[in-house]
């Protein structure tokens, strides 16, 4: 799709107009919706009924991509997707995680329960028996996409990758992807996976936002080298970036997790100095923050579907709304320029000391362009 350079209303998409996510045929919607808040059992989430009302009118809209994970609401939010999509399994792709230890997650809360070292984890015992009980609370054979939640620095990556490709051959899950890894270790994988034939991964989770960018440096570009698509979470900031916070509120520190982050999100100055251009243009477009965030994470490069949560259809309809319009180039650079990362870490900030040596019009590989251009700082060349 051509960009719009002059008006932000003029180009958009819609939710069923399906991206490719990776190395893959897989058709997703842009926006992927999080099942995080479906269930109430950690008290941030929403009840079935209301659950349903979000997840029909997300897939009357066109919506096919919806994710939640083993953990999620002690198995609720799978329970609850599992009665959902009932009727309609051909029609959704469905992405589950594993590896989070739910015993472990329960003692924390007091709950009575035995501790079980082996229920969480991302080695074999941990993916077999998650997976078996993740599809019986889904209530089919199959999920489409089984992530590793999170890179733990316990279990060998050829263990996982071997078990995730044993997986996908018994046809238990159709691709495999992970969330929350460090570059070297997503790139070690998908390389092993390439050279013994193993299923790759073809999706990352990770988090990204206007406050926190620091995903551009090393996952960028290596899910680039990869084909990996990126589902961001995290987009709005544990909801900083919505608007609704100002700088004479004080939040509960002592309350749920959001506020502990908003709280921490509050004491930066560059943080308010973001959310005031956010809210600008917002003023300017007549959108939303909410619309403005997620409308300027879906055009970075490497995004394939971001992930939205709501409580609501009144939250879920904002959300949505944010595909039907295209902020312009410049905006773009507004928000960029503002949310500018403060230090660059070595050696993103070495391209201009490259191109000297190497010559300034030499090509440079798409994949790798918006990381080149954004820090060529002229730093070492001052000095020739």
């Amino acid at each position: 799709m051509a960009k719009d350079t002059s008006s932000p209303t003029k180009t958009g998409i819609a939710l069923d107009d399906y991206v490719l996510l990776g190395n893959s045929g897989l058709r997703v919607s842009p926006l992927c919706l999080g099942a995080m808040t479906f269930g109430e059992s950690w008290g941030l989430g929403s009840n079935n009924e209301e659950s349903k009302k979000v997840f029909d009118h997300y897939f009357e809209k066109g919506g096919n991509f919806i994710d939640t994970a083993c953990n999620y609401n002690f198995g609720e939010s799978e329970r609850f997707l599992g009665e959902y999509v009932a009727g309609k399994r051909s029609d959704v792709v469905i992405a589950t995680k594993y590896t989070a230890n739910v015993t472990s997650m329960q003692k924390s809360m007091k709950k009575d329960v035995r501790y079980n070292p082996n229920s969480g984890g991302n080695h074999r015992k941990s993916l077999v028996e998650n997976l078996d009980a993740s599809l019986k609370r889904l209530n089919m054979s199959y999920v489409d996409i089984l992530y590793v939640h999170f890179y733990e620095y316990r279990t060998p990556i050829e263990e996982f990758m071997r078990s995730l490709d044993d997986t996908v051959r018994s046809g238990k899950a159709l691709y495999v992807a992970i969330s929350d890894t460090p570059s070297w270790a997503l790139s070690r994988s998908n390389t092993i996976a390439d050279l013994r034939g193993w299923s790759q991964f073809i999706g990352l989770q990770t988090r990204y936002n206007l406050l926190d960018r620091s995903m551009e440096f090393d996952l960028q570009p290596a899910c680039a080298e990869h084909n990996i698509g990126i589902i961001p979470w995290g987009v709005v900031a544990e909801g900083f970036l919505t608007g609704k916070y100002t700088r004479e509120q004080t939040a509960d520190a002592k309350s749920e997790f959001r506020n502990m982050q908003i709280v921490k999100h509050s004491k930066s100055d560059k943080n308010w100095k973001i959310l005031d251009e956010v809210n600008a243009i917002a003023k300017e477009i007549g959108r939303s923050p909410v619309q403005v965030t997620l409308n300027w994470t879906m055009q970075k490069p490497g995004i394939t579907s971001p992930l939205i949560g709501a409580r609501n259809i009144g939250q879920l309809e904002e959300n949505l709304k944010s595909l039907e319009f295209k902020l312009t180039p410049e905006q773009m650079k507004r928000l960029d320029d503002v949310s500018e990362p403060s230090e660059v870490p070595f050696p993103y900030g070495f391209f201009d000391m490259v191109d000297l040596n190497l010559g300034k019009n030499i090509n440079i590989p798409t994949r790798f362009e918006s990381l080149a251009a954004k820090y060529d700082f002229g730093t070492y060349r001052s000095l020739f």
